[in-house]
C-alpha cells in the first residue's frame, strides 16, 4: 500500500472498492471485498466489506447473498489463520465479529490473536485495547505490511470455491 494520506477510500470504503480505488483491498470475493485493516497492532487484522454500500445489516441481504457473505467471512478468517500460524509461532486463533456499532455498512472483522498479547488483553475482546493502539503511527498499515498482504491474498486464492 502506498502512502496516499487519508484518501477518499477512508470515507467511502465500499464505493472505492467497487471502483478499484481502495488500496486496502486484498481480493474481490463472491459477495464482498477482503481488505487488510487500517491498523496492524495484531498483524493480519482484516475486514470483509459487503459489496452493496446501502446494506447495513446481515438481515438486509437476501438469504443466498447472506450465506455467501458468511462464507466469505469464513474464507477470509481461514486465510488469515493460515498466514498468521505460518508467520508467528505465538498465533493462538482468529476471532470473527460482525458488530455494526460504528460504520453504517455491513462488514466483518477478522482478528488474529497471539500469545504475546498483554496478559490482561489476550483473553478479552480486541476493543478493550488502549485507544493509542488504534491511532499510533507504528501500527498504521503501510509498506512494511506488503508481505503479509500478499500472503493473505495468496491464501484467499487457494481457498476460492471452485466453479
Amino acid at each position: 500500500m502506498t502512502g496516499d494520506g487519508d484518501g477518499e477510500w477512508r470515507t467511502d470504503r465500499i464505493g472505492t472498492a467497487l471502483r478499484g480505488a481502495n488500496p486496502t483491498v486484498l481480493r474481490r470475493l463472491e459477495s464482498g471485498f477482503a481488505v487488510i485493516g487500517d491498523v496492524q497492532f495484531l498483524p493480519g487484522y482484516s475486514v470483509l466489506l459487503v459489496d452493496e454500500p446501502n446494506v447495513q445489516r446481515l438481515s438486509d441481504l437476501p438469504k443466498a447473498k447472506r450465506l455467501s457473505f458468511l462464507s466469505g467471512m469464513d474464507q477470509l478468517g481461514e486465510a488469515v489463520e493460515r498466514v498468521c500460524r505460518r508467520l508467528d509461532p505465538a498465533f493462538r486463533r482468529v476471532n470473527l465479529e460482525i458488530l455494526g456499532n460504528t460504520d453504517p455498512f455491513l462488514h466483518a472483522h477478522v482478528w488474529p490473536r497471539f500469545d504475546w498479547e498483554p496478559a490482561d488483553l489476550v483473553g478479552a475482546p480486541v476493543w478493550l485495547y488502549p485507544r493509542d493502539r488504534w491511532s499510533d503511527e507504528q501500527f498504521r498499515l503501510g509498506p512494511r505490511h506488503e508481505e503479509l498482504r500478499e500472503a493473505i491474498g495468496v491464501e484467499l486464492d487457494l481457498l476460492r470455491p471452485s466453479a
